[in-house]
């Protein structure tokens, strides 16, 4: 069974009654408080922590995962904070190594740490930067290379990891206005316990054309 396919994620959720800390993802409250709210892609949501702070700051999302359990979790999150908040996002279960999303319709699209081999991410990140709007953000977040080398938990696959660097110079410079290329550092814990640094690669990037947002209701 392969780490990227479907049933390995769906055993990891059913493994316990929580992955993730139920916070959002600390780059996307860095990088997108600032944004003023429209249409939203979250993509591989998890347990919805991430879709569900944009949702409570007026944004409508389309949260995207292949688990089924990690769906009904978000959902059921969701719920829990009110229906004000849970009738803004919709929880759809795809697989994002060939999914699409629809061409110029989103305002954000949020990937916290999509870690792929080279040969399926950087197609997915095609098709997720296709898909915002003219004035909108992409926001590409994940473990940067040089935490292979900080005994953090990591896979020990370097095809998987990136820069930020090496995703800002795939978005065409008459397109893209690149605002964040960072190697942000955070603390983090090794295999053994000790404190160390690890670094997130971070990139924003706002694709040229009206702010407008797409829909602020």
């Amino acid at each position: 069974m392969s780490m990227f396919d479907e049933a390995a994620w769906e055993e990891r959720y059913r493994s316990a009654p929580s992955v993730w800390s139920g916070q959002p993802n600390p780059q996307l409250v860095a990088e997108a408080s600032d944004l003023p709210p429209g249409i939203a892609l979250d993509i591989g949501c998890g347990e919805g922590a991430d879709a569900i702070w944009l949702a409570a700051r007026g944004w409508r999302v389309t949260a995207v995962d292949f688990s089924t359990t990690a769906l009904e979790r978000a959902a059921a999150h969701a719920e829990g904070v009110g229906s004000e908040v849970a009738d803004r996002i919709e929880w759809r279960h795809a697989d994002l190594r060939t999914w699409t999303p629809p061409s110029g319709s989103v305002d954000l699209v949020s990937a916290q740490y999509m870690h792929l081999p080279s040969a399926e991410r950087r197609p997915l990140f095609a098709r997720l930067a296709a898909a915002v709007a003219p004035g909108g953000t992409l926001l590409l977040v994940g473990h940067d290379v040089s935490d292979l080398d900080t005994g953090a938990h990591r896979v020990h696959e370097p095809d998987m990891f990136f820069t930020a660097e090496e995703v800002a110079a795939s978005l065409a410079p008459d397109e893209w206005e690149i605002q964040v290329v960072d190697a942000r550092p955070r603390p983090a814990k090794s295999h053994e316990g000790e404190g160390i640094t690890v670094h997130d690669a971070v990139v924003r990037a706002r694709r040229i054309g009206t702010d407008q947002p797409t829909t602020r209701s």
